[in-house]
C-alpha cells in the first residue's frame, strides 16, 4: 500500500463522513471493500476472530461501568448540590459563578468520564442561576462548553480507555498521567475568567452572602464525587484493582450514595441502565468498526508506509508533534472525538514511537487535542449541547464566541506540554518508583 493509496482512501472516508454517513458504517465499508480488493474474500475470514476479541477485551468492559457511574450521579441530584456548594466557595472570585462552572465541570468530570455528560449536566444546573444574575451569555455558555471538555482529560476518562485499548498501553498509567494536566488546565480556564473580568466586568447582581459555617457545612455535598474519585484512582495506584474492577467498585459506592439520597428505585435504575446501554452500544460499535478497518490497514502495511514517509520528511520529534497538532485541529472541526481516535491512533502511535515519543505522554496530548475539537465549529459537540440546554434559545454564535478564548488556551497548553513533557510524565514516573 503506497502513500497515494492511503491518501485516496482517507479522502474517500472523509467525503463519506461529510456527506452524513455514520462513522461505523464508513469504517466497515472501507475495511471490507479495501480488504477484498487487496486480498480477496479470504480476508473476511480473519475479521471474525478480531471482532470477537475486541468485544471480549477486558479494558473495554470498563466503558459501560464508567458511563453508568456518570448516569447514577447525574440523575440522583448529587450534581445539583455539588454546584450549589462550589458556588458558595468560588462565587466570590473575580468572575463569580463562571469559576463555579469550571470547578463543577472538573469535579463532575472526575466521576463521569464523559465530556458531553459533563457539559449537559452542569449547563442544566448552572444556566438558570447565571441568567438570573445577568451574566454575559457568551461568557457563561463558553465556560460551560469549555469546562465540559475536562470530562475527557481528567480521569476516569472513557476516551483514555479507548486510547489505551487502541494503543495497547496501560490505562492506569494514562489515568495517573492525566491528573496534573487536568488540574493545570482547570486553573488556566479560571485564570482566563479572572482576566476577562478585569478587562470587562459583567454587570451582575452580587452573590448571596453565606456564612463560613454554612459553607463548611455544605462541603458534605462534595463527599460523593471525592469518594468515587478516591476509590478509582486509589485502587488503581495501589495495584488492588484493574480499571474495570475500580469502575465496578465506584458504581457500588455510587449506588450507596443514591440509596442514601432516597432515590434508589427500579424506575430510577431502569432509566440509568437504558441510557448506559444506548451510549455503550454506540461506542463499542464504532470501536468494532475501527478494528475491522485496522485489519485491512495492518495487512496492507500502512504503518510501515507512513513511518517511512514521515521519516523521509526529516522532521524532528517537535516538528512532528506540531504537524500532528495542526492535523488534529483541522480534523476536530469536522469529526467527533471518538471517530478521530479510532481512525488515527492505530496509524499515528507507531509513528510517534518510532520518533522516540512516549505513548503515555502522547495519549494525553491526543486527548487534549480531541478536547479542542469539542469546542471548535462547525462540529464541536459541546457547543451544540450547551446551546441545547439554554432556555432563551439565543443565537448559536454566543456559544462560539464564548468558547474561542478557551480554545486558544488549550492550544497554548498543548504547546507547553510539547516543550515541558514532565508535566505529564512526572506523576506516573514518581509513582512507578
Amino acid at each position: 500500500m503506497t502513500i497515494a493509496d492511503i491518501a485516496i482512501g482517507f479522502s474517500v472516508m472523509m467525503g463519506l463522513l461529510l456527506i452524513g454517513f455514520p462513522v461505523a458504517i464508513v469504517m466497515v465499508a472501507m475495511g471490507v471493500v479495501g480488504g477484498v480488493l487487496l486480498y480477496g474474500p479470504v480476508l473476511l475470514e480473519s475479521m471474525g476472530p478480531v471482532l470477537w476479541g475486541v468485544q471480549n477485551e477486558n479494558v473495554l468492559t470498563a466503558i459501560p461501568l464508567f458511563i453508568l457511574l456518570g448516569e447514577l450521579l447525574l440523575r440522583s441530584g448529587i450534581a445539583d448540590r455539588m454546584y450549589g456548594t462550589l458556588a458558595m466557595w468560588l462565587g466570590g472570585l473575580p468572575g463569580g459563578l463562571l469559576h463555579t462552572n469550571i470547578g463543577c465541570c472538573a469535579l463532575f468530570a472526575a466521576t463521569s468520564g464523559s465530556s458531553v455528560a459533563t457539559a449537559a449536566t452542569v449547563g442544566t444546573v448552572a444556566l438558570p442561576s447565571l441568567n438570573e444574575r445577568n451574566y454575559s451569555s457568551s461568557r457563561a455558555l463558553g465556560s460551560l462548553a469549555a469546562g465540559g471538555t475536562l470530562g475527557i482529560l481528567i480521569p476516569p476518562s472513557v476516551n483514555l480507555l479507548v486510547y489505551g485499548s487502541l494503543a495497547n498501553v496501560s490505562v492506569g498509567q494514562l489515568f495517573i498521567a492525566g491528573i496534573i494536566p487536568g488540574i493545570l488546565l482547570t486553573l488556566s480556564f479560571m485564570i482566563l475568567i479572572a482576566l476577562q473580568h478585569y478587562w470587562k466586568p459583567d454587570d451582575v447582581s452580587k452573590p448571596l452572602q453565606v456564612s463560613r459555617a454554612e459553607r463548611i457545612h455544605a462541603l458534605r455535598n462534595l463527599i460523593p464525587p471525592a469518594v468515587v474519585f478516591a476509590i478509582i484512582m486509589g485502587s488503581i495506584y495501589m495495584g488492588i484493582a484493574t480499571p474495570t474492577e475500580s469502575a465496578a467498585l465506584a458504581v457500588i459506592a455510587a449506588l450507596v450514595f443514591v440509596w442514601r439520597e432516597g432515590r434508589l428505585s427500579l424506575s430510577f435504575l431502569d432509566v440509568c441502565f437504558r441510557q448506559t446501554a444506548k451510549t455503550t452500544g454506540m461506542i463499542l460499535l464504532i470501536i468494532a468498526a475501527a478494528f475491522t478497518l485496522n485489519v485491512t490497514l495492518a495487512l496492507g502495511g500502512i504503518t510501515n508506509a507512513m513511518s517511512s514517509w514521515v521519516g523521509g520528511l526529516g522532521l524532528t520529534s517537535t516538528a512532528l508533534l506540531f504537524a500532528l497538532m495542526l492535523f488534529y485541529l483541522i480534523l476536530g472541526m469536522f469529526m467527533d472525538v471518538l471517530s478521530m481516535q479510532v481512525l488515527t491512533i492505530p496509524v499515528v502511535v507507531p509513528i510517534i514511537i518510532a520518533a522516540g515519543i512516549d505513548p503515555i505522554w502522547f495519549g494525553i496530548f491526543v486527548v487534549l487535542m480531541s478536547e479542542l475539537g469539542m469546542i471548535t465549529p462547525p462540529v464541536g459537540m459541546n457547543l451544540y449541547v450547551v446551546q441545547g440546554v439554554r432556555s432563551d434559545k439565543g443565537p448559536f454564535m454566543d456559544v462560539i464566541v464564548g468558547a474561542l478564548p478557551y480554545a486558544a488556551i488549550m492550544l497554548l497548553f498543548a504547546t507547553m506540554l510539547i516543550f515541558l513533557p514532565s508535566i505529564v510524565m512526572w506523576l506516573p514516573s514518581s509513582l512507578a518508583r
